[in-house]
Parts: C-alpha cells; sequence; structure tokens
C-alpha cells in the first residue's frame, strides 16, 4: 500500500514531525545523501507517484518521524533526487564519450555495452530515473518537468559533441545536425530502456544502438 506520507495528491509543505534533529551540520549533510541514494533505487524501480518513505528509509537508520528534518515535502525530496542522478549520469557519460582512445562512434557503444551490463546486475529492476519520470510528467509538478527538459539538453549536449567528432573524422554519412542527432538518440533509448526492463534483456539496446549506427553511417541517397 501507498505511504500516506508519499500520496498521489499534490503536495503542499510539511510541518516538520517529531524526531531528533542531526546534530552536526555533516551529519545532516551525510544523512540527506543516504536518503538521496536510497530515493534513487526506490524511485529507478518504482516510480516517483508510487514510492513511499518506508521504502525510502528501509535500509538507513532514519526514524520515519525525521525524514521531514531533511525535506520539507516529497516534492522537494523528489527534485533532489531527480538532480542528483541527472548529475550522476552526466559523469558517467562522460566517462565513456570523452575516451580519447577509442572513436566517437565507439565510446557510444561502450556506454551501451556499460548500461545493459548494469540493468543486469540488478536483474532489470531498474531502466532510467529520468525515463521512469517522464512516463509520469503529466501528472508531475511543473518543477520536475523543467528539471527533466534540462536533464535531457545536458544529455543530448555530450552525444552531439561525440557525434559531431564522428561527423569530422568521416564516420557518419548523415547530413542531419548533430544536436537533432542527439535528440533522436535519446528518445529512442529511453524507449529501448523500456523494453529491456519488460523482456528482462539487454538485447533492446544492442539492438537499438546497431539500427543508429547503420542510419548514421549509411550513404545518403537524393
Amino acid at each position: 500500500m501507498m505511504s500516506a506520507e508519499f500520496s498521489t495528491e499534490p503536495d503542499v509543505p510539511v510541518k516538520p514531525r517529531r524526531g531528533r534533529p542531526p546534530r552536526t551540520a555533516r551529519e545532516f549533510d551525510d544523512t540527506r545523501e543516504a536518503l538521496i541514494r536510497s530515493g534513487l533505487e526506490v524511485i529507478t524501480e518504482t516510480g516517483y507517484l508510487s514510492a513511499g518513505i518506508d521504502a525510502v528509509i528501509k535500509n538507513i537508520a532514519v526514524p520515519k518521524g525525521s525524514f521531514y528534518h531533511y525535506f520539507k515535502s516529497k516534492q522537494d525530496f523528489g527534485m533532489a533526487v531527480l538532480t542528483a542522478y541527472g548529475s550522476f549520469f552526466a559523469h558517467k557519460l562522460d566517462k565513456f564519450l570523452l575516451r580519447a582512445e577509442l572513436s566517437p562512434l565507439q565510446r557510444i557503444g561502450a556506454f551501451v555495452t556499460h548500461a545493459g551490463e548494469g540493468m543486469a546486475k540488478f536483474e532489470f529492476r531498474r531502466g532510467c530515473l529520468v525515463g521512469n519520470l517522464l512516463q509520469e510528467s503529466p501528472l508531475l509538478p511543473e518543477d520536475f518537468s523543467q528539471q527533466l527538459k534540462t536533464i535531457l539538453g545536458e544529455w543530448e549536449g555530450r552525444v552531439a559533441t561525440c557525434l559531431e567528432e564522428a561527423r569530422q573524422a568521416g564516420d557518419i554519412a548523415s547530413d542531419m545536425p548533430p544536436a537533432q542527432l542527439a535528440q533522436i538518440f535519446w528518445s529512442g533509448w529511453e524507449g529501448a530502456v523500456m523494453r529491456a526492463k519488460l523482456y528482462r534483456s539487454a538485447e533492446p539496446l544492442d539492438q537499438f544502438w546497431a539500427y543508429f549506427r547503420h542510419t548514421l553511417q549509411s550513404p545518403v541517397h537524393p
């Protein structure tokens, strides 16, 4: 059953509950980060609307009543989790897309392979938090939609830069602007991730990348 505190009703500021507040700024930061990490796991698996406090604090030594010492509302918590995930994933992209020893398209391929291995590690229960929230976006506060657009824009920019390098190296035959190609990549990627979760297999990721790479390298006919 969904937690009463984490209902699907519009968020309103919540009066802090009883519970021992953190003793120091360091303790506050550490506990807040632990809650965000737990939130990443929960929301990536269940989505934002179904997430409950009990699931978030299950493996963290934080009294349920103290949750609101760290976040004033579910919306505040969700935005913190989304922002953290956006930064985490951008850093992961950089680890692959900036590998100078590989060709640009090999870098994207390495990212795809790593993503499939990561999903398999968690038995395909987890996908992409951004993809989950995109499905829920009509029911989410406007702040979420704006942050999702910002995060997608940052991811698209990284892929566009990599694709521009590939174009300059002569590895792309398409005359479509790299920025537009990057948008298409992420639209297809999120669908492939959802299909991978459904079939519990990384094959949809590999299929998508094989097709996308083929369209990049196919000669353009008048």
